[in-house]
């Protein structure tokens, strides 16, 4: 269960503010369809306005990384922060910009890989090689 109210689109439309930002989510991604976290942060529209801008400056603007990979990062990364909403919905965008189920599982046993090794290393307290260290 959340801990704060969910802005409906009848909410949407009394604030101007948040208005502003759902148009430019539904615009950015080309959907009427605006999710639960947006909703939720709608409860502060400044911070609303502030998280959506650094989201999409990363997310949506052309930069090396193409997006499925964005995607899947940020997939890895909620993972190992334990974030179910977010392991939830990028796993979904980075289906729709053309995540296979193979390149999923994959992704998935990289996490695992990665979790456990970072385990043993952290436990056996292994000092970092002077070759990996940026001069």
């Amino acid at each position: 269960m959340g801990t704060t109210h969910l802005f409906t689109d009848a909410d949407v439309e009394a604030n101007p503010e948040v208005k502003a930002v759902f148009e430019d989510i539904r615009a950015t991604r080309g959907s009427d369809f605006v999710n639960n976290i947006w909703r939720a942060l709608a409860a502060d529209p400044k911070g609303l306005k502030r998280t959506w801008e650094n989201v999409k400056s990363l997310m949506a603007a052309p930069g090396a990384l193409d997006p499925k990979t964005r995607e899947m990062i940020y997939i890895a990364v909620s993972i190992a922060n334990g974030c179910s909403y977010c392991v939830h919905s990028h796993t979904a965008a980075a289906k729709a910009k053309g995540m296979s189920e193979d390149e999923h599982g994959e992704l998935m046993q990289i996490v695992a890989l990665a979790a456990s090794t970072n385990h043993l290393v952290t436990a056996l307290q292994v000092p970092i090689d002077p070759e990996f260290e940026v001069k």
